[in-house]
């Protein structure tokens, strides 16, 4: 599977949502600018716990888009294989699974392993 393409579509169909529910977007995008500040905690962090949570929740979307924040922000492979093993150790074989997928998108938007 591509990372890349398939963030590509994914950003297609929300682009197609924003057309018709484009305050409720609006929100949204401002919600997730508030969030992602930096603060007590920084944007980096911020990531990776946004991704434990893409992860327990199975979604493939959010997995994709909070790895690539990860890499635009600086992660090494070395922390997000540290923070997967503290998600497969919360969630148990599920999220090994889509630990796994993490790890994949990692490797895909780093240009690595």
């Amino acid at each position: 599977m591509s990372w890349t393409a398939f963030l590509n579509d994914t950003m297609g169909r929300i682009g197609a949502l924003q057309k018709e529910a484009p305050e409720m977007m609006a929100g949204f995008n401002t919600m997730s600018k508030a969030a992602k500040k930096n603060g007590a905690l920084d944007e980096k962090t911020k990531e990776f716990i946004a991704l434990g949570i893409g992860i327990s929740t199975r979604c493939d979307s959010c997995i994709g888009f909070h790895v690539k924040s990860l890499v635009r922000l600086g992660a090494t492979r070395e922390e997000l294989c540290e923070a997967l093993e503290m998600v497969g150790y919360m969630g148990g074989g599920p999220s090994i699974a889509y630990g796994a997928k993490a790890l994949e998108a990692y490797d895909e938007f780093s240009g690595g392993a």
